[in-house]
Order: structure tokens, then sequence, then C-alpha cells
């Protein structure tokens, strides 16, 4: 079986009638050559030049590089998204679409998720991201970029503040790839949300982003779900999160980060103004380490939004969680998410006594599966 790291890797279908003239590059350059007379740009106009001039030049870049053309591309036109997800373009694809986002002034959102790119794909990349500055969303996602690609990626990102938000979840990206991450955090101040969910981060990850992170100015949004942060290395990212001065929605789910994790939250939630949404499910954070959870929200101002479901904390802990929202009159607590822990009477007890303070709230157990009124951020919504 070959590997999907060598060799072209295209799937996508050949405009109509290419295949059977086993030239498809050739017949559809050929097809826009005819488009290109006096007559056709005389009624067209500049902008459907600019755009055949895209096509023509992404079609030579294909025939340069001996791969199929993505049909969708060339039926982008001037669309601000390209949407190219599952489409094995891999390496050679990328190297061959490379070329053409350079200069292409209408992509807004370029998505790419799950095209086999590895490190080398992202690499040809690299220069096209770091010089076209009408992308702002890209997405990266499940292409097996690992530290080459995470280096490939940073490196341009650093160098296009115009790139806002971007998604490389599911790449295996391992410490070494943290150092990379790192310098773009302490270096790119445009970029606004990071997705790195289920990746491979661990505790040396954790105590390289951490003071990353906390000089970072600019990144409000932050996924780092499904990784590996536990022990001293989730202590150090929580350190990072108590200095940040932008972040407003921090996603670090299902990472085991456990009550030192838990407790260095809640340490960080006492001087932390800005923060507002939190995930902190399944991290097995027990009853202690609610405890010290909450010691951050009595003091908190900001924090709208706390998921701690699945969590062994037991009703002893959500109960302390409860107390520590009511002991705080300026807390800001709009939604509070128990979901899969059993919970007893003195829980809903205290919950029905702190509606009564905070009217506003949202309390969310198994018993009582509310529907939040306000429409959650990116990091927080169910994956499409």
């Amino acid at each position: 079986m070959r590997d999907p790291c060598e060799g072209p890797g295209e799937k996508e279908e050949l405009e109509e009638g290419a295949a059977a003239t086993g030239h498809p590059a050739e017949v559809l350059e050929a097809k826009c050559s005819d488009v290109d007379s006096d007559s056709d740009l005389e009624t067209e106009g500049t902008h459907k030049l600019g755009e055949l001039v895209k096509d023509t030049l992404y079609l030579r870049s294909c025939q340069a590089h001996n791969v199929v053309p993505a049909s969708c591309f060339l039926r982008q036109g001037s669309a601000p998204e390209l949407n190219l997800r599952h489409r094995g373009l891999g390496p050679q694809g990328a190297r061959a679409l490379a070329s053409s986002l350079m200069s292409n002034p209408y992509i807004k959102r370029l998505d790419l998720r799950d095209n086999g790119l590895c490190g080398a794909g992202a690499e040809a990349l690299a220069d096209a991201l770091s010089k076209n500055s009408s992308i702002s969303d890209v997405d990266l996602s499940e292409n097996q970029l690992g530290a080459v690609g995470a280096q490939a990626v940073c490196a341009a990102l650093v160098m296009n503040p115009a790139i806002q938000r971007v998604q490389l979840a599911g790449n295996g990206l391992e410490e070494q790839a943290a150092q990379y991450l790192a310098e773009l955090l302490l270096a790119n101040t445009g970029l606004k949300s990071l997705d790195l969910s289920y990746n491979q981060l661990n505790d040396q990850a954790g105590e390289t982003l951490g003071p990353a992170l906390a000089e970072n100015a600019g990144l409000t949004e932050l996924n780092m779900s499904w990784n590996h942060l536990r022990g001293s290395g989730a202590v150090a990212f929580a350190r990072g999160l108590e200095a940040s001065i932008f972040l407003r929605v921090l996603d670090i789910s299902y990472n085991g980060c456990g009550d030192p994790g838990a407790s260095a939250v809640g340490e960080a939630l006492k001087t932390n103004n800005v923060l507002e949404e939190l995930n902190l499910s399944n991290n097995r954070i027990s009853a202690l380490g609610a405890l010290s959870l909450g010691q951050g929200l009595q003091v908190n101002r900001t924090l709208r939004i706390l998921v701690v479901s699945r969590n062994p904390m037991r009703s002893e802990g959500c109960s302390a969680l409860l107390k520590s929202v009511r002991a705080n009159p300026l807390s800001a607590a709009e939604l509070l998410d128990f979901s899969d822990i059993q919970v007893n009477r003195e829980f809903d007890d205290l919950a029905g006594s702190l509606k009564l303070i905070l009217p506003r709230l949202c309390i969310k157990t198994a018993a009582h599966r509310v529907e939040y009124r306000r429409e959650l951020l990116p990091i927080f919504r169910p994956s499409k």
C-alpha cells in the first residue's frame, strides 16, 4: 500500500470529457484558451479576466507537477471560500496549488482538511500563506503535518498577520512542534483563533506553551482539547492563563489535567479578568480539585461559561463550585455545566438558592438538560 505522504495521491474528478483524452490538464487549458479571445474579454470584463488568469496559472502548475487539476478550484471563481476537503491532494497537489494561491485576491477562507499534505505539502504552501494578504481563515486539520509541517506553517503565519483563524487539529503534533507554536504565539499579534485539538501535546509541550500564552498579544480563542496536558505541563499551561490579557475562550477538555491542573486554573482565575468561557470537562478533577477551582470562582468577575462535565468530582465537588459562585456578588456566571456527574438533593437545593441570586444562570446536569439561550463560540460548537 502506498504511503499517503508519498506520490501525488490526487482523487479529484476531471472536468467533463477530459478523462477520455488522457490529458486533463491540456484539455482544460485549451478550454480556457478558447475563452481567452478579444471578443470574450470585451463582454466579460476585467473581473472575468482575473479569474481566467488564475485558472490558467493553476492548470499550468498542475501540468508542471504532473497532477490532476481539482475541478473545485476551477469552479471557485471569485467566491471567498475555497473548500478542497478530502480531495487527496497530497504533497504534489499542494505544490501545484501553492503557486495559484500566491496571487489569488478572492480567497478569504482556505479549507484543506484531510488531504494528506504531510510536512512536504505544508512547506510547499508556506510561501503562499506568508504572502497572500487576502486569506484570513485557514483549515489544515488532519493532514499529518507533524513537526516539519508545524514549523513551516508557523513561520508563514509569523510573516502574515492578516490570517486570523487557523485550525491544526489532528496533525500528530508533539512536544517538538510546541516550540514552533510558542514562537508563533510570541511573534504574531494578528492571530485570533487557534485550534490545536486532537494532537499529542504533552507535559513538555505545556511547559513550552504556557509562558508563550502569557506573553501573547492578540489570541482570543484557543482549543487544546484532546491532548496530553497533565501534571507539571498542565500547571505550567494554567500559569500562562493567569497572565493572559486577551484570551476569552479556552477549551482544555479531555486532557487529564487532574487536581494539580484544576488548582492552577483556580489560581489563574483569581487574577485573570478577561477569560469568559472555559471547558474543563473530562480532566480527572476530583472533589478536592473542585474546591481549589472554586477559590478562583469566588473572586473572578468575567467567566460566563464553565464546563466541568464528566469529572469524578461527585456531588460534593459540584456543590463546592456552586457555593463559590454564590459567595461572589460580582460573578458573571451564565452557564455551569455538570453533565454526566451524579448529584444529590443538597446540590439541587443549592442550585435553587443560587438561581434566586442569579436568575439568568443556567445550571446543566444529567437531570436538567437545559438549553443555553445564547450561541456558543466556535470551539464549543459540535463538529459537523
